[in-house]
Formats: C-alpha cells, sequence, structure tokens
C-alpha cells in the first residue's frame, strides 16, 4: 500500500541517517590519527554519497544534475570501491559536451555510472579503461560507457539486466548492478543498450529525453 510505502522510505532514511552520523564520529575519531587519515576521508565521501542517495529516495534531489559533476563523483567513489577492496583499477576517459543535464536526481545517476564503471573493473583479469561519451539534439540525451575488458558473454547478452545475472569474473556476487542501472534510466524514461564491441570490450549505451524538454 502507498502508506506503507512511504512509511517504509522514512524509516529506513531515518535509520540510514543514525548510522551515517555514527561513521562520521568514527571518522573523526580516525582523522586524529595521521595514518588513517585516507580511512576517514574515505569513509566521510561515502558517506555524503549514501545522503545523495536517501535524499534521491525521498525525492528531495533538484530534478536534474550536471553530467561532468555526475561523473566527478561516480568516478571517485568506485575509485574508493576498488582501492578498499583491492580490485582492479579503472582509468576514466570523457568525451562529453559541456553543460549536459540529465533528468531525475543527481544521486541515481551516480548510481548508475558507478554500477557501470565497476562491472567493467569487476570483469576485466586487470586494469580496464572507460571511455564515457555523450552528446545531445534538441530533444535527446545519447550517452555511452565503452570498456577495454573482455566484453559480456554471449549466453547471457540478451538477459544482462536482469537481476541476478552477473558479468563479473568473483564468485558470489548477485548480480544486481546493471539490474540497477535499467530501473533507474528506464524510470527516467530512457532505455539501455548492452553490446560488445567488434574486437573486445562492452558497450553500454542509453537514450533518454533531454532535461527540461517535454
Amino acid at each position: 500500500m502507498k502508506g506503507e510505502s512511504e512509511l517504509t522510505v522514512a524509516g529506513l532514511a531515518h535509520d540510514l541517517n543514525n548510522v551515517f552520523a555514527t561513521l562520521l564520529e568514527a571518522a573523526d575519531v580516525l582523522s586524529a590519527d595521521a595514518k588513517w587519515t585516507k580511512l576517514a576521508g574515505t569513509i566521510r565521501r561515502n558517506v555524503r554519497r549514501g545522503e545523495r542517495i536517501v535524499d534521491s529516495l525521498e525525492g528531495t534531489l533538484a530534478e536534474s544534475g550536471d553530467l561532468g559533476e555526475i561523473l566527478d563523483n561516480a568516478v571517485q567513489h568506485a575509485g574508493d570501491v576498488l582501492t578498499f577492496t583491492r580490485g582492479n583499477s579503472i582509468t576514466p576517459r570523457r568525451e562529453i559536451e559541456g553543460g549536459i543535464q540529465l533528468p531525475g536526481s543527481a544521486a541515481a545517476w551516480e548510481r548508475v555510472f558507478v554500477n557501470l564503471f565497476l562491472n567493467a573493473a569487476q570483469a576485466a583479469p586487470d586494469g580496464v579503461e572507460v571511455v564515457i561519451r555523450a552528446s545531445q539534439t534538441e530533444t535527446a540525451t545519447t550517452l555511452t560507457v565503452a570498456d577495454n575488458g573482455p566484453g559480456i558473454a554471449a549466453s547471457i547478452l540478451p538477459n544482462v539486466f536482469e537481476a541476478d545475472i552477473t558479468t563479473k569474473r568473483s564468485r558470489g556476487r548477485r548480480g544486481l548492478g546493471l539490474h540497477i542501472v535499467h530501473a533507474i534510466v528506464t524510470g527516467n524514461g530512457g532505455d539501455v543498450m548492452a553490446e560488445n564491441g567488434e574486437t573486445h570490450g562492452a558497450i553500454f549505451t542509453i537514450r533518454l529525453p533531454r532535461a527540461g524538454v517535454a
């Protein structure tokens, strides 16, 4: 029911904000020792990202976000995850027009790019380069995220956006990342397609209505 759903979101936000407050206090304690300064900074960045996600769930964020800023945050967060999980490195390269605004909340789009970056890094045996391209017409925005990894196995490519389907080499992962990508893109009136490059790598193409265009 709607009321129960709203209560669930409000209760989740309340409880997560308590978790965030505890983590920030822990970061303050850690930062007193120079040895843990880097870790404290990582905790604070991830708490801020968690707060943005909570705000997006509650609908309190602006209805569009600057692509450049979204990518800055997504690259930072993906790098933090890979550093502290001892994962592969990613080298991002941007080929985007300036001033592109994406519809919906910036925090949701951060989740899209973080999941695409982590998917690329965790599917590859070594470090991976990720190229982000973006362009606009008067009514639409097209984004592509391409990597130079091993690509997507033909057996899972048709179902790659379904829950519990994973392209990652590590076992025990639930395979929700690309499902989240699909849900956010379609929730903002767009569509997303996955394919393999001509010789190697995976390519994700997102097409969506231009922010502010009815």
